[in-house]
């Protein structure tokens, strides 16, 4: 007797005619985000709309309307954007429009089935940002192996544009640029001599000791390039502890209001500026702050108990609807100069050493982190790492000054004047309803090593390269930090022999992870770094002029 089939109707696919393309775009999955984030969105696809329109005889197609009373038109959801493509030509070319920060597995397992070409484009602003949700989309779909396209621009009406939109719709692909990215090898005379012995000197010791990495959750905010394989982290010796936020909030309950009180004024002695009000709904409170400490105090022992070599917290999700951000625990506990925090003997954790903090648990920031926190260490230099993500950037007088931010704290010895520098503003309550203060600042200007790991298959990749921080003009940094976040740490940095499109075209991320080092030991630490990773078994790429002779 036959089976009798009984589904749910799949949506109707929408016609194609030979001058549309389809378009699709892919938001948060808060919607007091894209509720906020939906006029910048809604602009730039009718600018875009326009262009292909105008400039090459295209109908750019909306692939679903803009639902009445819903107040945005962002996909939301992994559901929804599954149920929208589906109804899209399967070998449709089809244009993803970025102009947000945005949750890529929303799209990602329906990019990843479509058989026709993907445009990847984001606006070139720092207000939400849609460059941020590029590289992190564009990234994701390099990970999982979908072939795609990505472009970039201000107003799209500028040359560059123009020319590779039209390469796209020629050819079904762009080229760009990546000519900055050089593969190494271990017999590559950049990692002989002594330097590169002393980074194999250190991975030897970390393959043989393991580097653990306790995250509690993952998976934040739909960073699938975040997400790394497990065999791809054991290949590494830097294996996965798995912990959950409800095991961090019931170890927070456990410290005591006086550990609390003791934690929070140790940082408020040493001048750190918290912006105090009264409203915790929309202002930071001392409450907030006080619980933040319970998170800082309840991460470190956890660090201890489990052996880890770093530790980081998901968040975004779940755990910003139970208490205060994460932020300041994070960037006080990646510090040097630390609260001392003790366990159950009484002893200090970690005196005098920072525990590597992983933001948004992003195994691709972790993996360089863990590098040069213990390359650093073990040279007897400051350890302190942090990622940022790729926020912004613009020109000041004839140079390109990218702005790197990170969404809430730094260790403080990365902020101009350290612990007396911050600023601790309160977590903006679009995105965390349960506040929280942030390390917020200008941060101080050096030089340093900068990094992002990748994954392709099980492979770890691993772009390094290194740059110059700077401290502009105040003028200049504030309208900076206004176009961006101004309750965020702000970097403004000029990478070494990369350019603006360059770093657009081949990273692959939404951040970078980063740690200062003396000028005068640049190049020897990039060459021990870059021999670090290789010895690991990664595929390691030196980024533009990165060698001291060859910077500009």
């Amino acid at each position: 007797m036959a089976l009798a089939v009984h589904l749910p109707p799949l949506p109707a696919v929408q016609t194609c005619a030979e001058n549309d393309i389809f378009m699709i775009n892919s938001g948060d999955l808060r919607d007091s985000a894209n509720l906020t984030c939906w006029p910048v969105q809604q602009a730039c696809e009718q600018k875009l709309a326009e262009v292909f329109k105008d400039q090459f005889g295209y109908n750019l197609r909306r692939a679903m309307p803009v639902e009445e009373g819903r107040g945005h038109g962002f996909i939301a959801s992994q559901r929804e954007g599954s149920d929208i493509c589906a109804s899209i030509p399967a070998d449709a070319p089809l244009v993803v429009m970025l102009a947000v920060w945005q949750y890529s597995h929303h799209v990602a397992v329906s990019l990843a089935h479509h058989k026709g070409p993907i445009l990847l484009i984001a606006n070139f602003d720092g207000t939400w940002p849609g460059l941020v949700g590029l590289l992190c989309l564009s990234g994701s779909l390099t990970s999982i192996g979908v072939k795609h396209s990505r472009l970039w621009s201000e107003k799209f009406e500028d040359d560059f544009f123009l020319q590779k939109l039209q390469e796209w719709i020629d050819h079904k692909a762009i080229q760009h640029d990546t000519s900055h990215l050089k593969p190494l090898s271990a017999s590559d005379a950049f990692v002989q001599g002594a330097a590169a012995d002393a980074g194999r000197e250190v991975a030897a010791w970390s393959l043989r000791h393991k580097e653990i990495m306790g995250l509690f959750d993952t998976f934040c905010m739909g960073m699938i390039n975040g997400v790394f394989p497990q065999k791809a982290l054991m290949d590494i010796a830097m294996p996965l502890e798995g912990l959950s936020q409800s095991a961090l909030v019931y170890e927070m309950s456990l410290v005591t209001d006086a550990e609390r009180d003791e934690c929070l004024r140790w940082y408020e002695e040493r001048g750190m500026q918290f912006q105090y009000g009264s409203d915790s709904a929309t202002e930071l409170t001392r409450d907030q702050v006080l619980e933040q400490c319970a998170m800082m105090i309840a991460m470190a022992r956890f660090t201890e108990r489990f052996g880890l070599t770093c530790v980081g917290v998901q968040y975004q999700q779940g755990l910003k609807d139970v208490c205060a951000a994460s932020d300041f625990a994070e960037g006080a506990l990646g510090s040097t100069e630390r609260f001392p925090i003790r366990n159950a003997q009484g002893q200090v954790i970690r005196e005098g050493k920072p525990i590597p903090v992983i933001n948004e648990v992003d195994m691709g920031t972790a993996i360089p982190q863990t590098l040069l926190f213990r390359l650093l260490d073990s040279v007897g230099l400051n350890a302190e790492t942090t990622l940022h993500d790729i926020r912004w950037g613009s020109e000041y007088e004839g140079t390109f000054y990218w702005d790197f931010e990170i969404s809430g704290a730094v260790p403080f010895s990365h902020i101009k004047g350290g612990i007396a520098g911050a600023i601790g503003y309160r977590q903006p309550a679009m995105f965390f309803p349960r506040g929280g203060s942030t390390i917020g600042g200008q941060c101080k200007a050096g030089a340093f090593l900068w990094a992002r790991a990748h994954y392709e298959g099980t492979d770890v990749h691993l772009h390094i390269g290194s740059g110059t921080a700077v401290e502009l003009p105040q003028a200049e940094f504030q309208r900076r930090s206004q176009a961006t976040t101004p309750q965020w740490p702000l970097m403004n940095a000029v990478l070494h022999g990369v350019d603006r499109d360059q770093l657009m075209a081949g990273h692959q991320s939404n951040h970078i992870t980063l740690a200062y080092v003396p000028e005068n030991q640049l190049e020897e630490l990039l060459r021990a770094f870059a021999a670090q990773a290789l010895a690991h078994g990664m595929k390691v790429y030196l980024t533009g002029s990165a060698v001291a002779g060859e910077r500009h």
